[in-house]
């Protein structure tokens, strides 16, 4: 049948390209209110490819932006149930100077597809959704009963999704869930996803007056609050690259040796970090690089602005300043009780007579899947019947903020897959994938749905 599929995605390569360019045009930022509309129009759009997919879709309203909701049960309830996870919305793309064509005109250039959402996750989503309409084509149907929960939120906290899984909690009813949304191990070698960790952020802003002072008139008078937040920012970590927020690691536990053996890729971190232009380390002392990227939590400091930073000068206090942060935690931290836990230590040490806000975002939690399970086996088995190469057993020291709780709400043993590569410019500016990485995924859906 691969010889078949490959026949099948060769004669059937104009339409893809055009389904896949069309996609990638949506502006879906879901972060930014001004891009609702596009976000809707995107959400219908899937709609309408997953219907041409022989599915039953339709939109399900949430308290934020729909779901996208797609089934077939058309093999039986003597066969599997399998739910797809992924989303259609994406990243803000600033800074816009920086891309080398339009983010939403999907472009090709040395073989790759530049666009904002070419991998994540327009790019995964779609070669999944397109391995439904190969094997109806092939087949005259599925060989297992499929469901799809295609969200509008993943880049801006899944907020509606959360809100709406008590109410969807029957339809999700799954034996496995396969989050499309994972990168592969490096450009020849494929890998399953069993593991991600958890995600909490918060802002942090400090108020000194009622407006930006003059630095001449209250220089010496005033306390700065850019002073006042480094200071703040600088306590959260002590002199070992440890949190120094107390609580921060109740729940964590030591690494076992099998895991760091199984799952460490210092070398791939340290190839990857030079890629980066990364030559400065942080992270606590004593760990490897492994161990601090996938099997410990974390805490940044993703943004600080406050008063001027412009060309030239502007003598000023600022008023306010502003902090973002975030936390990546391992299983066994509850996000919210770790959220509570660091604005308690930021009021604490906040300089007398200055206002502190603390908001907290709700958190998601890590989680870590069975590496034995039916859904592993068959994609583990189609990702190397597809690459020709054994495939690895990764963990993610990013998140996918809904996984975890989707899969309590299933009922179902969870999976990560994908082809995604860390080169690939996620989040940045000139986000690129390719065809044949779109290829493998395509071939690895279909594949593993016939092995389940």
């Amino acid at each position: 049948m691969m010889d078949a599929y490959r026949r099948w995605i060769g004669e059937n390569r104009d339409c893809i390209r055009k389904d896949y360019f069309e996609f990638l045009a949506f502006q879906s930022i879901s972060s930014e209110l001004q891009y609702a509309k596009q976000v809707r129009a995107c959400a219908k759009w899937v709609v309408l490819y997953l219907q041409s997919c022989g599915f039953g879709a339709e939109l399900v309203e949430t308290s934020g932006h729909p779901v996208v909701w797609g089934e077939d049960l058309s093999a039986g309830s003597d066969r599997p149930m399998l739910l797809i996870y992924g989303h259609y919305d994406v990243q803000p793309v600033d800074p816009l100077e920086l891309w080398k064509s339009p983010p939403f005109e999907a472009t090709e250039r040395d073989g790759k597809v530049f666009a904002r959402g070419a991998v994540d996750d327009k790019g995964q989503i779609f070669y999944a959704m397109c391995a439904m309409k190969m094997l109806r084509s092939l087949h005259g149907g599925l060989p297992i009963n499929v469901k799809f929960c295609i969200e509008g939120e993943e880049e801006s906290g899944s907020e509606g999704l959360a809100d709406a899984l008590p109410r969807m909690q029957k339809r999700l009813r799954a034996d496995s869930l396969l989050v499309v949304d994972y990168d592969s191990y490096d450009e020849k070698t494929p890998a399953i996803n069993l593991g991600a960790r958890g995600i909490m952020t918060l802002s942090v802003s400090l108020t000194g007056s009622n407006g930006d002072l003059h630095s001449g008139i209250y220089g010496g008078i005033a306390y700065n609050p850019n002073r006042a937040m480094a200071e703040l920012l600088a306590s959260l970590y002590d002199c070992e690259g440890r949190v120094a927020v107390d609580g921060f690691y109740d729940g964590v536990r030591e690494p076992t040796a099998e895991e760091i053996r199984s799952f460490g890729r210092d070398e791939d971190i340290l190839r990857y970090a030079k890629e980066a232009g990364i030559e400065a380390f942080g992270g606590e002392k004593g760990r490897s690089l492994s161990e601090a990227n996938l099997l410990r939590p974390v805490l940044e400091i993703n943004g600080i602005a406050g008063g001027y930073a412009g060309s030239g000068f502007k003598t000023v206090i600022p008023a306010k300043t502003v902090a973002k942060l975030s936390c990546r935690l391992v299983p066994g931290q509850d996000p919210d009780d770790v959220g509570h836990k660091i604005a308690r230590f930021l009021k604490g040490r906040c300089p007398r007579g200055m206002k502190i806000d603390v908001d907290l975002n709700r958190g998601a939690a890590a989680y870590r899947a069975n590496l034995s399970s039916r859904l592993a086996q068959a994609i583990g088995l189609a990702s190397e019947e597809v690459m020709r190469r054994p495939c690895k057993r990764v963990l993610s020291g990013a998140s996918v903020p809904i996984v975890g709780a989707l899969a309590r709400a299933a009922g179902a043993d969870i999976v990560g897959m994908g082809y995604g590569l860390v080169t690939d410019l996620i989040h940045a500016p000139n986000e690129h994938f390719d065809f044949p990485r779109l290829e493998r995924g395509l071939l690895t859906v279909a594949r593993g749905l016939e092995l389940l």
